[in-house]
């Protein structure tokens, strides 16, 4: 087994053994450990709350150097996602500084990342997203300018999302 299967395989043994609120992984196929279906669960007093969008994460043969890949599954609206689903953010981005974005080292990738650092900064940009530079710019300027229009637009991901949650799991809300 490679080093890179093996570090992926630890790390998903702690992510399933200690779940981490905000999203669950099972392995795509158990023969693979570089493909991982993930589910994202909207945090409460969100705009996501009640929501599980489900995405797949894909690692290089060279992880921990290079990023993992990430995309939603289904249409997800929201400024740091691509139309095809691809997630824009920074610390999937290559290592080493890039001057056409303007984003540093330290913004981007380094092999110190872990699966559960990613998620958590995807748990995060989904509420707090960066609209200097969308992935969307229909998104982006939409939830700088018509913020209830955003928000209608993504409550009907939630409404739709709720046939993708798992038997048995439990999504947190308010009440």
């Amino acid at each position: 087994m490679s080093s890179a299967a093996n570090i992926l395989l630890k790390q998903f043994k702690e992510l399933t053994n200690n779940p981490v609120p905000g999203f669950t992984v099972a392995l795509h196929d158990d023969s693979n450990v570089f493909e991982w279906d993930v589910g994202i669960i909207g945090a409460p007093n969100t705009v996501y709350e009640g929501g599980y969008f489900k995405a797949v994460l894909k690692f290089p043969n060279d992880y921990p150097f290079n990023p993992p890949t990430f995309k939603f599954n289904n249409d997800f609206f929201h400024p740091n996602v691509y139309s095809d689903g691809r997630l824009c953010i920074s610390i999937l981005h290559p290592p080493g500084d890039d001057p056409t974005s303007g984003e540093t080292a330290a913004e981007r990738w380094n092999p110190t990342q872990s699966v559960e650092s990613i998620l958590i900064s995807i748990v995060s940009l989904l509420v707090d997203p960066n609209c200097s530079s969308p992935a969307n710019v229909d998104a982006g300027v939409m939830y700088r300018k018509e913020r209830e229009a955003y928000n209608s637009v993504v409550r009907a991901q939630v409404e739709a999302s709720k046939k993708d949650i798992p038997a048995g799991l439990k999504i947190p809300t308010r009440g």
